[in-house]
């Protein structure tokens, strides 16, 4: 996997770069702030960018509007957003695409868990932590098909959302996965999201209605 990170935080860049590297990626580039980050993918085409947030110079939404503009110009590059900061205002359009993660720093506590997270997002999946499908729900009116779900379906499309499948949601619900089939024909039935043997289609269906604040 060839890998491009943007980082400023330049010990959290190097960190990254070895990680990568140690586990045989390469790593093409690793650059401090968004402007280098679009011009250095133009070059490189990298199969996974990796970009915090809040980069140089106003440190704000620099990394998502790059990571926007990333997604429109090149839609086969895979962008991980790996922050401590969740903007809701780019991710909500941005969930929807294929090929897009958001992880949030202080919430990565395996790294293995993380490589699996970054080869799915490079691979054109999908891989949000649990807090970020919690905000862009929050973020959505509350009159939307979502109030229709019962909190065992709701949870169980954040899981979806994540990028698990249904043994995995299985698993972490300690629950057999027959009742996990069940509660995902539920969920895709009241969303009017039809139901699919591929699990990467089925997440971005889920996320595409996620990023529709007028539904």
């Amino acid at each position: 996997m060839r890998v491009l990170i943007a980082e400023d935080q330049v010990l959290l860049r190097e960190g990254l770069v070895r990680l990568f590297e140690d586990r045989g990626h390469h790593v093409v580039a690793a650059v401090g702030d968004a402007g280098s980050l679009l011009r250095t993918v133009d070059e490189e085409r990298p199969d996974l960018v990796v970009v915090d947030v809040r980069m140089p110079p106003t440190f704000t939404d620099e990394g998502t509007r790059a990571a926007r503009d990333l997604k429109d110009a090149h839609p086969d590059v895979g962008v991980l957003v790996l922050s401590q900061h969740i903007d809701t205002t780019h991710a909500t359009r941005l969930v929807g695409l294929g090929g897009f993660g958001y992880l949030l720093k202080d919430r990565v506590l395996d790294v293995q868990d993380f490589l699996a997270a970054a080869q799915r997002v490079a691979d054109g999946g999908s891989a949000l932590d649990p807090y970020v499908v919690g905000a862009l729900l929050a973020a959505r009116s509350a009159d939307d098909p979502l109030s229709a779900l019962s909190a065992r379906e709701r949870e169980v499309l954040e899981l979806m959302a994540e990028g698990l499948n249904n043994p995995a949601i299985a698993r972490r619900l300690v629950v057999s996965e027959r009742t996990v089939e069940g509660h995902v024909r539920h969920v895709l039935l009241k969303l009017g999201l039809a139901d699919s043997d591929d699990g990467h289609r089925r997440v971005l269906a889920v996320l595409a209605l996620l990023r529709s604040p007028e539904r």
